[in-house]
């Protein structure tokens, strides 16, 4: 930034930017200076990047200042500041030329500018409508990104997706299939789990940026202990899901409470679900088994079938008939479903 400029703003919650701070992994900001007040130089010409360098500490600060931004924790805005881990992240997902790649929460476009320079074309959703203003400003004259300010909860991933490789000409779309890439919001990954891993007809891998426990919880639960959960079932039905690295808090700004790790969904073609008459029901037997955890299932699953031919079931299956569902695979449930239901 430049000093001769008069104009400054304060942003009272950042902190300040230290030449002496470097950020490759190795050394962070000074933790004796995080609560400090910032005074920074805020510019009044064009924000536009020119050529895509990589993002660290001090690229990150002045992005959100061109925007007078500051880190919304109801957005769950935690911005990474280690270009390296962008890389691995590129990397686990195998990007190549001419992929398409679908990010989530793209911020000041960090992890953005590395699936460009790896030759992908980008679909970014954006909720926070300044952020996404701010990243079209940057990529957009690469002519391979464009931006959704949309709630990716609520965004037609499907439409969006089909639009984008139907309409450019460079993206190889007979011979592989798209794939999504995101550092995204802790707070709603449960609910993008949920969103991408069925659409493995579209989607050939998801690799997220999440909370470690969360990591943890997705991909290596234990039967017989809390952690294993209705979410564990529906992962392993759409994807085969793998742990890849921790991610230090240290390498996010503003730094969160917890650490993070990146988790590399595999996603199933359809025909490679488990076969069960019915997905919907499978599920639905699957949470109400879960929702009286500390129940038998022969006593949880008695609006499906009487007591007797659930005991009848799980034994045929070699199943304890006094069992409860932490102690139950995902195999187990597609055979108890396919047994118990009748439609």
């Amino acid at each position: 930034m430049s000093h001769s400029l008069s104009h400054l703003c304060y942003l009272q919650t950042l902190p300040p930017i230290s030449h002496s701070a470097t950020f490759n992994g190795r050394q962070n900001p000074p933790l004796n200076e995080r609560r400090r007040k910032l005074y920074v130089t805020c510019g009044r010409g064009n924000n536009r990047a020119s050529t895509p360098t990589k993002d660290d500490y001090h690229a990150t600060l002045k992005a959100l200042n061109s925007k007078g931004r500051i880190p919304r924790k109801s957005l769950g805005q935690n911005y990474m500041l280690n270009s390296d881990i962008n890389e691995q992240l590129v990397g686990v997902a195998g990007v190549e030329e001419g992929d398409v790649v679908l990010e989530i929460g793209p911020g000041t476009g960090s992890l953005t500018n590395t699936l460009i320079n790896s030759g992908a074309f980008v679909l970014a959703v954006e909720k926070d409508k300044h952020m996404a203003a701010l990243v079209s400003e940057r990529f957009s004259s690469t002519g391979k990104f464009k931006v959704l300010n949309e709630d990716i909860v609520k965004c037609h991933v499907r439409a969006h997706i089909s639009s984008l490789v139907g309409s450019t000409k460079e993206i190889y779309s007979d011979t592989r299939k798209s794939k999504v890439v995101a550092n995204i919001p802790f707070y709603i990954s449960t609910d993008v789990i949920k969103l991408l891993l069925p659409m493995g007809d579209i989607f050939s891998e998801v690799v997220l940026l999440l909370q470690e426990e969360t990591a943890l919880r997705l991909v290596e639960p234990s039967l017989r202990t809390p952690e294993y959960r209705p979410i564990n079932i529906f992962v392993n039905y759409y994807s085969d899901p793998e742990y890849k690295f921790k991610v230090a808090r240290t390498n996010f700004f503003p730094e969160p409470n917890v650490d993070a790790a990146v988790v590399s969904f595999k996603l199933k073609q359809p025909s490679e679900y488990p076969q069960v008459s019915s997905s919907k029901s499978f599920f639905a037997m699957v949470n109400s088994a879960f929702n009286a955890k500390r129940k038998m299932i022969r006593k949880s699953l008695q609006h499906i079938c009487t007591s007797v031919e659930i005991e009848e079931a799980l034994e045929s299956i070699g199943v304890l008939s006094t069992s409860r569902p932490e102690e139950l695979t995902m195999n187990d449930f597609v055979k108890l479903h396919n047994i118990i239901t009748k439609e």
